[in-house]
């Protein structure tokens, strides 16, 4: 936490520097030159720690305000939601109606203080609306029509009261006066800073839920070294089942205790879709009894060579994730680089055959042996 302290706080400890570095009693008086090169100094102190501070607030969405924190907030796809016009119905009216007219789309009015503003929109709905004329026709008899209009500024401000929108603000010809009957309602401001943060928690939050990358992130959270495989669709018998989806484990094992399995339902419940049915399993452990034949160098030494080849190739099946293929090449190279006095490799074999070994889905593949001669 940054600790702050005021002008009064920043004098007095710069001069009790100054006075502990010195051998002599200094004046610090008020009006003495060496107090108001302090003071100076403070000063410039003080500024700084305030532009600290604007940097501080600026780079975190909980004290960002206005465009700061729609900049912060545009890293991560998210805007400001936006103001909304505040929209009614207004009535124009006149005194002789002896002669047809016409009020124009995007025709203004104006409330009575000339503050607001207001303009004509198209409601093809609206009885008095012809569409050939873009506007609202008043026949030759009628003294009035009723048409909706929107405030011209975004927010509460068009939010007016009755009988408030009494100014023709464009010369409409048969057209005498003009009113609003009913309050206005529907105006909001652009979303406030409080409202802004609230709604990107819930962003945040959404965007981890009822997902794949949700379900492996909540697995991912238990402990390091787990592996799964996520199967939409499929139930635990591998069949296809619309809204099922099956996740297998792994912990490293091949055979991960009921406890762990435990965890991980528990932890996909809390993100799973909603209206979906699911399943954790452990894999189908397939275990990989591996032989080679070595030839070293005169300098090699077979035991040597052989525990060393032995790691290599156990660490590396053991790795495999669930599902994946265990190529017998691989393991040539990794007898290979395992000692340089390694020359050839021949007879290598996986369970007794010299092709890839290849899991089933669900499967994953352990490492039973490593035979070495």
């Amino acid at each position: 936490m940054l600790n702050l302290q005021n002008f009064a706080t920043l004098v007095q400890n710069a001069a009790a520097a100054v006075q502990g570095a010195s051998t002599a009693l200094l004046d610090l008086s008020v009006g003495s030159v060496l107090r108001a090169v302090l003071e100076a100094s403070s000063s410039v102190a003080l500024w700084l720690q305030w532009l600290i501070l604007q940097v501080l607030s600026m780079t975190r969405a909980a004290t960002s305000t206005g465009a700061n924190l729609d900049s912060w907030m545009a890293d991560y796809g998210l805007t400001r939601l936006p103001a909304i016009a505040a929209a009614g119905s207004v009535t124009f009216s006149r005194f002789t109606p002896s002669n047809a007219a016409l009020i124009p789309v995007g025709a203004e009015v104006r409330t009575a203080d000339g503050t607001q503003s207001f303009a004509v929109i198209a409601a093809t709905n609206n009885p008095a609306w012809s569409a050939s004329q873009n506007g609202y026709a008043i026949a030759a008899g009628v003294a009035a029509v009723s048409v909706p209009v929107v405030a011209l500024t975004l927010g509460t401000v068009g939010n007016v009261q009755p009988n408030t929108i009494t100014l023709l603000a464009t010369a409409i010809p048969g057209i005498d006066q003009v009113t609003n009957p009913l309050a206005f309602t529907g105006g909001i401001n652009a979303e406030t800073d409080a409202a802004f943060r609230a709604r990107f928690v819930n962003y945040i939050n959404s965007r981890s839920l009822a997902t794949p990358i949700a379900v492996g992130n909540a697995i991912a959270g238990i402990q390091q070294g787990l592996t799964y495989l996520l199967q939409e669709n499929i139930n635990p018998a591998g069949a296809t089942e619309m809204g099922f989806f099956t996740v297998t484990i792994d912990d490293g094992s091949g055979n991960p205790p009921a406890s762990l399995i435990a965890t991980v339902s528990a932890a996909i419940e809390a993100v799973r879709p909603v209206g979906s049915r699911y399943a954790v399993l452990p894999p189908t452990l397939i275990e990989a009894s591996i032989s080679l034949n070595v030839t070293l160098s005169a300098v090699g030494s077979l035991a040597t060579v052989a525990s060393e080849i032995s790691t290599a190739i156990t660490s590396f099946v053991d790795a495999l994730p669930i599902g994946a293929t265990l190529p017998i090449s691989r393991l040539a190279q990794l007898a290979y680089d395992a000692d340089p006095t390694v020359t050839n490799v021949t007879a290598l074999s996986i369970n007794g055959n010299t092709a890839d070994l290849v899991p089933p889905v669900t499967g994953v593949i352990k490492a039973a042996s490593v035979v070495v001669n």
